[in-house]
């Protein structure tokens, strides 16, 4: 087995290290400021900006394919990415992406939301779940009725990721009851201006997702994404389409995150001497430092068996719960490593730990996590040892 990265491999990635450290990372402390104030930390106009730059060099659609415009980059290379933006707490990624399904689009539809979406003339976001319907997402209750050759939908999605922004969202709803996920879930295109409303949901963090209000929306059938009655499927394609890219990220805030704990300890003296020299302090340092590279094999890996056509869905929910764990484990020792000022809001550490924690509930719960890696085991779906058993 060969681990050693390709020369553009290694360029590509060094590009983006550099990229974080000379525009994202001198903005931290800006947006600590803001945030402390109740401001927004990071624009959506700070956001373009920096991606116009990076498409200068030539940084647009990271996995989006070459025929649309992007660089198509390998699940692995994409991984590698990730890490690197994970660096830095500032919520940056590449633009010129567009959510895997839409890929799924008539044609028509395709230069009305896929290409404008591409370009970053259009926002969207991925409807599903609801207030009864999170991790059981076959539970969902919004509908579709048919009045013509109109649609006519009815309910509230909630947790929307990117849902205050968007000016057109993919929402799914029942369209046969009797059915339900089984042929009776449907995705419909569906512009802001045709009705739906938005509502902003404060967390701890600050991912600022929205619950979407549906009433009597109403949408021609052309508005209908794949066919009348497999939204689900689509809906399962969404949520899979890169498990491996939020642990991903992680790496690279545990990078940061073990960086500054090591400097740290290095520094700070109590009772006479550096408290590196305390056992309790090397123990948190070496579990973190063995759990950090525990945590990108498994990504890769993942990603490996993304590029090589296979199944990486087993290996992708083993990376998303270690990584979420994990990651939270490490944050915490962090903090306790810096005392009372890894409390304050004057560091990242505190920023990290609350944006950390989501890491363990969006896209797939620790628990649904292990559900999953449970019942493939149980039931002989993998073997034990993987793909080297």
């Amino acid at each position: 087995m060969d681990f050693t990265l390709s020369d553009e491999e290694r360029e590509v990635r060094d590009w983006v290290r550099t990229f974080v450290q000379r525009e994202l990372v001198p903005r931290e402390p800006e947006v600590l400021r803001r945030e402390r104030a109740g401001e927004v930390g990071f624009t959506s106009e700070e956001l373009t900006e920096l991606r116009l730059k990076a498409k200068e060099s030539g940084f647009w659609g990271v996995q989006t394919p070459e025929e649309y415009g992007g660089m198509g980059l390998s699940a692995v290379m994409t991984a590698l990415l990730e890490a690197e933006l994970g660096r830095t707490f500032v919520q940056f990624s590449f633009g010129g992406s567009a959510d895997n399904i839409l890929f799924h689009a008539n044609e028509e539809q395709k230069q009305r939301y896929l290409l404008p979406t591409i370009s970053g003339e259009r926002k969207s976001c991925f409807a599903i779940t609801e207030p009864g319907a999170g991790s059981d997402a076959k539970a969902i209750r919004a509908s579709a009725r048919k009045d013509g050759s109109d649609w006519i939908i009815n309910g509230e999605k909630t947790f929307i990721t990117g849902g205050n922004e968007a000016d057109f969202t993919m929402v799914f709803a029942i369209t046969d009851p009797e059915k339900g996920a089984n042929g009776g879930v449907t995705c419909f295109l569906v512009d802001r201006d045709m009705g739906w409303k938005s509502e902003y949901i404060d967390t701890m963090g600050q991912w600022g997702p929205a619950s979407l209000i549906f009433e009597d929306v109403r949408v021609p059938e052309t508005q209908i994404l794949g066919e009348l009655g497999q939204g689900f499927a689509l809906a399962m394609q969404w949520i899979g389409r890169g498990r491996y890219l939020l642990p991903a990220r992680a790496i690279g805030s545990c990078e940061r995150l073990l960086s500054m704990a090591i400097e740290h300890a290095n520094t700070r003296e109590t009772f006479g001497e550096k408290i590196a020299e305390r056992q309790a302090i090397q123990w948190m340092i070496a579990d973190s430092g063995v759990e950090l590279e525990a945590l990108r094999w498994l990504v890769l890996h993942a990603a490996w068996q993304v590029d090589s056509g296979m199944d990486s869905r087993h290996a992708q929910s083993i990376a998303k719960l270690y990584g979420g764990v994990k990651a939270n484990e490490i944050v915490d020792r962090v903090l306790q490593i810096h005392g009372g000022m890894g409390y304050t809001r004057e560091l990242p550490v505190e920023r990290w730990y609350r944006e950390l924690r989501l890491l363990r509930i969006y896209e797939g719960t620790d628990e649904i996590q292990r559900r999953t890696i449970a019942r493939n085991l149980l039931k002989g779906h993998v073997k034990i040892g993987g793909s080297l058993g």
